[in-house]
């Protein structure tokens, strides 16, 4: 490794504890090179020559913390994404979800909202809308404010409208939002049983039972230590026999709490825990 490599690498770590001390978000155990792209293209956006002037910025303009958040914070998505997913939950999970008379689903790290709405509308579709909770979380105070709007630019619609499509939807796309002035708003009457929450799987805790949680393209950017903290908080936060479904380039194979989870759609990398 060069020297300027070297020095790039402290800067970043102090940048991280920076961030961490000065507004409790702590990104210290993500995946280091994910990390320095994301931090190479917020220098480069915001102006700065090195990573030790986006630490003082940081420390004394509070202003450059939503800044930063856009940068660290992966923000892709779409509606019904690997629609196959979505139809290994609607005729495999759904199933046994029925058997609650209430229901609990966690969307960890919603980003803004893709997911969420993909799964409240699946809900609707089978029945199950009116007795689920949806918990919504993400750590980006930005993205949750996106997720609650619920308003997606109309030139995304076409793929959103054909990955419902293939998910086994069995209603219109069409039906849930109205489309002006080159966005779409989808119905407010799909987050009256949706909480919207600031909660990091780095930090926080287990803050409610789920029958259901999914995570998708979250624990890829975590280092191993952390996703099996992240794995250990969904593992506590699930009731038994409850499902968890992960990205389809991540698993719990390696993790320390595998033994507590069965697969339940292998190829769609949907995990059931364990009853004992």
């Amino acid at each position: 490794m060069l020297a300027s490599e070297k020095i790039e690498d402290i800067e970043i770590r102090l940048l991280l504890e920076a961030l961490f001390l000065k507004y409790h978000y702590d990104f210290r155990s993500y995946a280091m090179a994910s990390i320095k792209r994301r931090l190479k293209q917020a220098r480069e956006q915001l102006g700065f020559t090195t990573f030790s002037a986006m630490q003082e910025s940081l420390l004394r303009d509070p202003d450059m913390l939503p800044q930063m958040l856009r940068f660290l914070t992966v923000q892709v998505s779409e509606m019904f994404r690997d629609p196959s997913y979505f139809k290994a939950i609607r005729e495999k999970v759904v199933p046994h979800l029925r058997t609650y008379p209430s229901i609990k689903v966690w969307i960890a790290g919603c980003s803004g909202g893709e997911e969420l709405y993909s799964l409240v509308i699946l809900f609707r579709e089978e029945g199950l809308e009116e007795r689920t909770l949806f918990y919504a979380t993400d750590i980006n105070p930005e993205a949750l404010k996106t997720a609650e709007a619920g308003i997606f630019a109309l030139d995304r619609l076409q793929l959103f409208t054909e990955n419902h499509r293939r998910s086994g939807g069995k209603s219109s796309l069409s039906d849930y939002y109205q489309a002006a002035y080159g966005k779409v708003t989808f119905d407010k009457t799909l987050r009256r049983n949706v909480v919207f929450a600031d909660h990091s799987l780095v930090t926080d805790a287990v803050f409610a039972e789920m029958h259901l949680i999914s995570c998708r393209n979250v624990l890829i950017y975590f280092d191993r230590d952390l996703q099996d903290r992240a794995l250990g908080l969904f593992k506590d936060s699930l009731a038994r026999k409850g499902f968890l479904g992960l990205g389809a380039k991540e698993s719990l194979r390696f993790s320390r709490h595998a033994g507590a989870f069965e697969d339940f759609v292998r190829e769609e990398k949907l995990y059931q825990r364990r009853g004992d």
